[in-house]
């Protein structure tokens, strides 16, 4: 049995991508915004971040933000900054870039943290939402895909490896692949040639 699937090709992802760029260009232009600041909390979402600038007609400022949990208890959504921004956000139009939104406790703590320092506005764009798993309210302005399954690729990891992967792969068991720990192993015979047929479309 496969230990991963591929569930959205490299060309898949890119379009997507551009869609969103699409998306917040129009509304950022609509406000008369063409320098907005774009915050990638790492580290998941960095490659996200650069092909979403990469599709943005505007010429945006990027900045990251590195966050760790705060308390024990994962329910409390409370977090320590541990890299700061480098800009300040007030008067500016920002975009949080994550990589995927499951529960929305540590983000919905950071966006209320980041909305003391008084932006313009503050939208958030992911990925990934796994809407199945939210507790926060929170809502979440441009989403990529969405889905009820573990995913690794194009910058999700599994204990810290297969960001690289170009493309997102659905993993029924998480465990088991990091029991094996091995890029080559991911796929069946049949599956190497991979990442040609994913199992759905774009949602």
């Amino acid at each position: 049995m496969a230990l991963a699937h591929v569930l959205y090709r490299p060309e898949q992802i890119q379009a997507r991508v551009a869609e969103l760029a699409g998306a917040i260009t129009a509304d950022l232009s609509a406000a008369g915004e063409d320098r907005p600041l774009l915050i990638s909390v790492l580290k998941g979402s960095v490659i996200f971040l650069a092909d979403l600038v990469r599709h943005m007609p505007l010429d945006p400022d990027v900045d990251f933000m590195s966050i760790s949990r705060y308390s024990p208890d994962p329910d409390s959504g409370v977090v320590r900054i541990v890299k700061d921004l480098e800009h300040p956000l007030q008067g500016r139009n920002v975009v949080v870039v994550e990589d995927i939104v499951d529960t929305g406790l540590s983000l919905s703590y950071l966006v209320r943290s980041l909305l003391t320092r008084d932006p313009a506005s503050l939208r958030i764009c992911a990925l990934v939402n796994k809407q199945v798993l939210r507790i926060a309210d929170l809502p979440v302005d441009y989403v990529g895909f969405e889905t009820t399954e573990f995913l690794i690729g194009y910058g999700l990891d599994l204990a810290g490896r297969y960001r690289n992967l170009p493309y997102l792969a659905a993993v029924p068991d998480p465990a088991r692949l990091a029991a094996v720990g091995d890029p080559a192993a991911l796929f069946s015979e049949e599956e190497a040639s991979g990442a040609e047929t994913p199992s759905s479309g774009i949602h």
